[in-house]
This record gives structure tokens, C-alpha cells and sequence, in this order.
């Protein structure tokens, strides 16, 4: 347990997992589909950047990066959103999003707003570093349902005007993790609208943008547009190239917000090693790696249509199943017990909206299964868990 106001944190998602199905044996050869670890081979032009630049490990390296990295990662983003931004103030290069996640609350929440604690929004499932970044800053975690019928988004623009008065800033997922959603113009626009009637920041969690099986999704910075007022865009080649052990990621957005954001990272943020940002500048440089990885996310998708049937609602983004199976929990553990399949339950990154009422957590019937893996080995996973989730189909 955590001290002080992080005791409020939720247990870890892989944590309650490891504790959920302690002492079970499972019932096959244990496959993983819990964690969101892309799979693959790493491309040829990193390893080779790598090695060119080793020598750099021996310098410290600039908190804003290296002039060819924050050239790469402009034109990524001129490609991508189209829009242009400052080098020099609107971009900034992380040391993976979850550090610039966690580090961008303490950069515009007060001491306090509209006559009480602040209030920082999330979605509800959401991904922990959120939770631990708000209670971290001093404010109010409020975590707001992305239900089926809200197309797994939250919906921010019902909440009452007195919350929304203190609220300092709201983080969105989209893709969402972990129901692959997409916000469309609309939403961005009632989201933008909100945070400059209430005064907030949007800290907008984009790093599966560039995982999707149709159609690109609608971008935060596209909607917004220059100067991007109230806006920090968050991006990161652990989804985009397959590149989790690379850590590096991109903010961009608002650069008052930016300046801010800057002046604490110089305390606190741990810097992007020279070789690394060369190696991420040639990799925000280069297309033809991520269609490749969208066209292998693409098989996976379809062959766990083909298995799954119509049990699957298929995402419009990220590389995760979002499967109703009633309980996830007991599934997670069925699951385990009978076939040797891990995969995380949908309660385990949600809260209950009434406390010690388990079913309002908006995850409670849910399962998170990820497509990270090689076909054979997702095949085999999904094979084993089909028959299963059948029998226990209502």
C-alpha cells in the first residue's frame, strides 16, 4: 500500500491478474494474451542506427532532443495530422508516453479550481498511469464511464457544471485501450469546446493512431488546429513501430502548455539516450514498417473473426478484443484453469461507479485479449478459449 493520497490507487491490473489466478494450475501449456507487448522483429535500419551512434551513450542528452529528431518528429506529425509545429516549442520527445502521461498533470494542475480541489477527468476502463498521475498531482481522480452505448467513449459533456468547473484537465484514449474507439470530429469538437468554456487541458493519449484495420483515426491535433490552445498530444513507437524497449514517444500541443511542461521536465523528466533519439528519428522517418504492422494486425484480426465468429466486435483501432463473456473475471479464471489462456479481465483496468457493487464497474463483463503474438501462437489461444466461451454464451 502506498502512502499518503496514493493510497487511493487502484491494485495494478497485472498485479490483481498474478493474484487472481495464484496457485491454479493451468489446463494446457500457458499462452499470454494478457499484456499489450508487441511482437516482432525489430527493423533492420534501428539496430543499425543504433550501433552507428553508440558513441553517444557517453554524452548526456538534451531534454529537447536533437535537432534530426525533432525534424523527424515534425514531419511524422506534418504527415500524419496535417499540421505544422513549432520544433523549438511545440514538440517535445519522451522518454515513452507513459512518462509524459503521468508527468503533464503536474504541469497545469493549481492548487486549486472553481472554489475546490481540482478535478481531472478519465475514461473508465482506463490505463493505471492515469489514476496514479492525478492522485500524484494533488487532485480529484473522476472516472467517467465509456459505455457500449456512448460507443465506449466517455461522456464528459453530461457531467455537471459544477464539476466541470474545477476540472484542471481530462485525458482520452483514442484509439482506446482497451476498446479500440475512435473519436470522431464531433466528439473532439464538444471535448475542445468543454475545455475552453471550463478552462482545462486536453491531455489526448493517441500512441495506437497509427494501429488501425479501415481508416486512419481523426487526430487531436487535426480538429484542434494551430496554436492548439489547451492541447498535449501524446504519441510513442512502442505501438506505432512494435518498439515497447525503445522508449521513446512524442508530446506535442499548446506551447504555453509546453513551456510548462518543459520546465519540469528538466527536474524530473528522464532524457532520451543520443542514440535512441537518432534510432526514433529514423524510425518517425520511415512508413513502410508500420504498414507492414498493420498488415499483420490485419491476419490477426481476421483469424480471430474466423474463430471467434460473431462473439468478436472488431476495433476500429489498437490491437486488442474486447470481448463480452458476462464475467470477466471468472472467465479470466476459467480461462486459465481449463485451457492455459491468460488474458486480462476488463475489471482490472475499470473502477466501480458504486463502491463494493462489482457489476458497475464498466469492465465487469469484459475480457482484454491482445493480438500480439504470432498467428500460430494466437490461433492456438483462440482455438483453445472458442469452445469455452461457447459454452458459456447465454
Amino acid at each position: 500500500m502506498l502512502p499518503g493520497r496514493l493510497a487511493d490507487l487502484p491494485p495494478g491490473s497485472f498485479i490483481q491478474l498474478a493474484d487472481l489466478l495464484a496457485g491454479v494450475a493451468p489446463g494446457a501449456e500457458p499462452i499470454s494474451l494478457a499484456v499489450g507487448d508487441p511482437r516482432g522483429e525489430v527493423p533492420a535500419f534501428v539496430t543499425q542506427t543504433i550501433v552507428r551512434e553508440a558513441a553517444r551513450f557517453g554524452e548526456y542528452p538534451p531534454i529537447v532532443g536533437t535537432a534530426e529528431w525533432r525534424l523527424a518528429a515534425q514531419g511524422w506529425l506534418r504527415r500524419r495530422f496535417g499540421v505544422e509545429l513549432d520544433t523549438e516549442t511545440q514538440i517535445l520527445p519522451l522518454n515513452g508516453t507513459r512518462e509524459g502521461l503521468f508527468l503533464a498533470a503536474f504541469a497545469v494542475t493549481p492548487e486549486r479550481k472553481g472554489g475546490g480541489r481540482p478535478v481531472i477527468l478519465l475514461p473508465n476502463p482506463f490505463y493505471q498511469c492515469y489514476a496514479a498521475a492525478v492522485l500524484a498531482a494533488g487532485a480529484e481522480p473522476v472516472f467517467v464511464p465509456a459505455l457500449a452505448e456512448h460507443g465506449h467513449l466517455p461522456d464528459y459533456a453530461a457531467l455537471p457544471h459544477a464539476l466541470l468547473e474545477r476540472t484542471a484537465a481530462a485525458y482520452l484514449c483514442s484509439p482506446s485501450n482497451p476498446e479500440g474507439a475512435c473519436a470522431d470530429e464531433l466528439y473532439w469538437r464538444t471535448l475542445f469546446g468543454l475545455a475552453d468554456q471550463y478552462e482545462f487541458t486536453v491531455f489526448a493519449d493517441e500512441c495506437y493512431a497509427d494501429i488501425y484495420r479501415n481508416k486512419a483515426p481523426l487526430g487531436a491535433l487535426s480538429v484542434r488546429r494551430p496554436p492548439f490552445d489547451r492541447l498535449l498530444t501524446f504519441h510513442s513507437l512502442s505501438k506505432r513501430s512494435g518498439l515497447p524497449g525503445l522508449r521513446s514517444g512524442i508530446v506535442a500541443g499548446d506551447g504555453v502548455v509546453m513551456a510548462k511542461f518543459r520546465a519540469l521536465r528538466t527536474y524530473a523528466g528522464p532524457q532520451v539516450p543520443m542514440p535512441l533519439l537518432a534510432a526514433s528519428a529514423a524510425a518517425w522517418s520511415d512508413e513502410a514498417h508500420v504498414t507492414a504492422n498493420r498488415a499483420r494486425y490485419a491476419e490477426r484480426f481476421a483469424l480471430a473473426q474466423q474463430i471467434l465468429g460473431n462473439r468478436v466486435r472488431l476495433p476500429d483501432g489498437g490491437f486488442f478484443l474486447w470481448l463480452e463473456v458476462g464475467d470477466g473475471v471468472q472467465m479470466a479464471l476459467t480461462l486459465w484453469r481449463e485451457a492455459g489462456v491468460r488474458v486480462l479481465p476488463g475489471a482490472f483496468m475499470g473502477r466501480e461507479i458504486e463502491r463494493g457493487k462489482s457489476r458497475t464497474n464498466p469492465g465487469f463483463p469484459y475480457i482484454r485479449v491482445a493480438l500480439v503474438n504470432d498467428l500460430s501462437t494466437i490461433a492456438a489461444a483462440l482455438e483453445r478459449m472458442s469452445k469455452i466461451l461457447e459454452e458459456a454464451a447465454p
